[in-house]
This record gives C-alpha cells, sequence and structure tokens, in this order.
C-alpha cells in the first residue's frame, strides 16, 4: 500500500475511506487482523488490539492537554472580564473629567499590568492634567496624519507599530516599546481620540491575536469621556 495506486486502481486513501464507513470490516474478516502490521517500533513487534489501545491512549492524551489549555484560557477570560467590570465601576464613580482620564490609566498600569499607557484626547479641557501619558490634540483627526488609515478602518491595531506613531505615542520611550495595542475611541463619526498600550514584550501584542477585551475597555473609556461636555 506504499504505491500511490494499487494495480487494481485503488488507491491508499480511497481504501482508509471505506474503513472508516465500515468500522465493523474486522469482525466480517478476521484473518484480516492477523496479517495487518500495525506501526512498530523498531526491534519491537504489537498486536493490532494493542497498537489500537496504545492510539487511543495518545487521543486521550490529546484531549487532556487540550481540556487543560481550554481551562486555563476561561480562567484567563474570567479574570479579565472581572477587571474590565472593576474599570467600568471605578469610572463611573469619578466626577470630572480629569479623575476619569487619570483612573483609566492607573487601571490599565495597576489592573492590566500594562508598561506604557498613552491617551489621545481630540478636544482640550482645562480640567485634564498635564501628564506625560496625556496627549491633547483639539484640531481633531486633521492633526494626527498617521493615524488616519486607523480611524478610518474602526479596528484594534495590535503589533510593531511604525516609528512615526511610536515617536508620537512614547516620545523619549519609543524604544522601549515593542509591541502596542491602539483603540480607537469614539464612534467613527464622531471620535474622541485613541487609546495606546505599550509592552516591552515583543510578544504582549501581534496580529491575529483576540480584541474583544480591548474593544470592551474602549467603550468603557469612551463612554466615561463622553458624559463630559469638550468646554474649549
Amino acid at each position: 500500500m506504499n504505491d500511490t495506486v494499487s494495480k487494481d486502481g485503488v488507491t491508499p486513501a480511497e481504501v482508509a475511506s471505506y474503513l472508516r464507513r465500515h468500522p465493523a470490516f474486522l469482525h466480517d474478516y478476521p484473518d484480516l487482523a492477523l496479517t495487518l502490521l500495525p506501526p512498530r517500533e523498531e526491534g519491537k513487534t504489537t498486536s493490532l488490539a494493542s497498537y489500537q489501545l496504545d492510539v487511543l491512549r495518545d487521543k486521550n492524551r490529546d484531549l487532556g492537554r487540550r481540556l487543560t489549555e481550554l481551562v486555563s484560557i476561561a480562567n484567563e477570560n474570567e479574570q479579565l472580564m472581572q477587571r474590565v467590570h472593576a474599570l467600568n465601576l471605578s469610572l463611573m464613580r469619578e466626577a470630572t473629567l480629569a479623575g476619569s482620564v487619570r483612573r483609566v490609566v492607573a487601571g490599565l498600569r495597576e489592573d492590566f499590568s500594562t508598561d506604557f499607557v498613552r491617551l489621545v484626547l481630540l478636544r482640550a479641557d482645562p480640567e485634564l492634567p498635564a501628564a506625560d501619558w496625556l496627549i491633547v490634540q483639539p484640531q481633531g483627526m486633521p492633526a494626527l496624519p498617521e493615524f488616519a488609515e486607523f480611524f478610518r478602518n474602526g479596528e484594534a491595531l495590535c503589533g510593531r507599530l511604525h516609528a512615526e506613531k511610536l515617536d508620537f505615542l512614547f516620545g523619549k520611550h519609543a524604544d522601549e516599546v515593542h509591541s502596542s495595542a491602539l483603540v480607537a475611541l469614539g464612534e467613527r463619526d464622531a471620535p474622541l481620540g485613541l487609546l495606546a498600550i505599550g509592552s516591552a514584550d515583543a510578544n504582549r501584542f501581534h496580529p491575529g491575536m483576540g480584541t474583544i477585551f480591548l474593544k470592551l475597555i474602549a467603550e468603557t473609556v469612551s463612554a466615561a469621556i463622553a458624559r463630559f461636555p469638550a468646554h474649549g
């Protein structure tokens, strides 16, 4: 059966497909069980029943590993959901815009173990604190051409940022940021700004990773900021 096609024109794949559709085949033809050669290690012999048992044990081990991984992921997701909920509650208790933005940054640093946080707001307000984590652009999106495509797409951006984005967001710390996550704040037709999270770990944020919790955080932060009207 090592040949691609047997002399009768039957391929190994067709034989395997037939046997899968007829699992009782060996029951009807028990003599074949004595002639089949199951895989074996060099120098060792084994019966078909022993081989089947080994295969089942391997499958059980694989299923056990997968179940352990799924339980671990579920636990991590539960913890993340609790942290997002805690952030939401803490922002609801803030009575000012300044207190809200401070709570956002403190919550992300303390509860989500982030290395760098940057909040970009497309509005000016005398209440806003002067801090390296806050970037105010009252001129709006036209003043941020390097983020035009990001705002246009409206999706979270994860991975390694281009140099101009890194420099704008993280300034003197740009060289320390090896992966980042960006989420837009507000609605696409009424943007409020963006939230940037930077990490020294190149694998912390990467393209293709799940972004549901980043989006939940963005919605929470957007709602908190939108509560306070802009004063110019």
